[in-house]
């Protein structure tokens, strides 16, 4: 996911001109990374972390901050008290969309104006407004998200630098593929890197994975190039791949991981936010598969078959994934409480509610155990 390879694309032209921008004399005390294409948030994120963010002084310097958890004055606080151990602090603030919920938020936009008029320079602020959409072409975008995206400029845009994200167009992808491919040594064809292009929507995160899966399958194969027949036969499971590697993030209370992953599967999906009780059936399957695992304290692939009947069984390449998530619930309440949490959104799903990624990500985040009932109902 280097940008050494993307230099040219358009679609990832706002990103390289942050990092370029953020490892320069000309950085500013905060940005705000508009849109939802988690593929370019993973490579914003990665390039801050190689700049500012030595290995051995992450636990010091790196700060993953909620604001469903906490409130903008003590991430503030926390930005512009010096730290003792680390010379400079990154802080990755999520859901930022709080602040532009119920209420005006003087108290908390004028908390930030006083920040920005004199910011810690040993500090860095970044905050992250995920919940909008920016497509590749901008007049098509949904009016709801200008106005959050005027919303944030009025607000913060004299203070941060605006990076905005837009999807990567499939010809991007393309290239980017093409690119990436040819320099770890396998060259795809044109048309099986339009196909897998093609085939996952244009989803870059679950692109990138399914690329280096095929080259795997190159160098097994003892091949250096990639055919359109590989795609077609490596892919047909990708998005089916992408469910279990959501409820293998939410096994490890990864929320950051999870959110991403819920993301390009929204993005992926044919359907956009109307497949949302699709992908919510689908984890109240996999939960439910987990229960009867975990129940019958199944720990190898071949005793998954006699466990799980013909119908409710699970893909081939899942079974020691499925397995190995399973036990890391070793309180099988956890289980239920989740398919109650499944449950509840599903209802919510099929009684149009006016934002179903909302919904989705609300439920994402309590399976994940990354907020509290009360937190998470604060952002109905």
């Amino acid at each position: 996911m280097s940008t050494a390879q993307t230099s040219g694309l358009k679609s990832f032209a706002a990103a390289e001109r942050f990092l370029a921008e953020v490892s320069g004399d000309a950085r500013r005390p905060g940005y705000v990374l508009l849109g939802d294409e988690a593929f370019l948030y993973e490579i914003c994120r990665k390039g801050v972390l190689a700049a500012l963010v030595p290995d051995d002084m992450r636990d010091f310097c790196l700060h993953d901050l909620d604001l469903a958890s906490t409130s903008i004055f003590d991430a503030l606080d926390l930005a512009q008290t010096p730290s003792l151990m680390a010379p400079f602090q990154v802080l990755f603030i999520r859901n930022l969309k709080l602040l532009y919920g119920r209420g005006q938020k003087k108290d908390e936009f004028a908390v930030l104006d006083a920040y920005f008029r004199s910011p810690n320079p040993q500090a860095l602020l970044i905050f992250v407004a995920d919940h909008i959409a920016l497509p590749q072409d901008l007049r098509r975008m949904d009016m709801t998200d200008k106005e959050r995206v005027e919303k944030i400029r009025e607000t913060l845009g004299d203070s941060c630098g605006i990076v905005e994200l837009q999807r990567v167009s499939e010809d991007d992808a393309i290239k980017w593929v093409l690119r990436e491919s040819k320099a770890k040594g396998v060259v795809f064809t044109d048309d099986a890197a339009r196909e897998l292009v093609d085939a996952l929507s244009a989803d870059m995160l679950t692109i990138a994975s399914e690329m280096e899966k095929l080259l795997l399958y190159a160098g097994a194969m003892q091949r250096n190039t990639v055919e359109l027949a590989d795609v077609e036969t490596m892919v047909s499971a990708a998005k089916q791949r992408s469910l279990y590697e959501l409820t293998d993030a939410i096994s490890q209370k990864d929320a950051p991981r999870a959110l991403a992953l819920l993301h390009g599967l929204l993005n992926a999906s044919d359907g956009g936010e109307d497949a949302a009780i699709g992908h919510v059936f689908m984890l109240a399957k996999t939960y439910r598969q987990m229960l009867i695992l975990n129940e019958k304290q199944v720990k190898d692939s071949r005793a998954i078959w006699q466990v799980l009947w013909p119908g409710f069984r699970v893909a081939p390449f899942a079974a020691d994934a499925l397995i190995a998530q399973a036990r890391r619930y070793r309180d099988r309440s956890d289980l239920t409480r989740g398919l109650r949490a499944i449950a509840k959104a599903d209802l919510e799903l099929r009684s149009s509610p006016p934002d179903k990624r909302l919904v989705l990500e609300r439920l994402v985040m309590r399976l994940a155990g990354k907020a509290t009932e009360s937190e998470l109902e604060a952002v109905s």
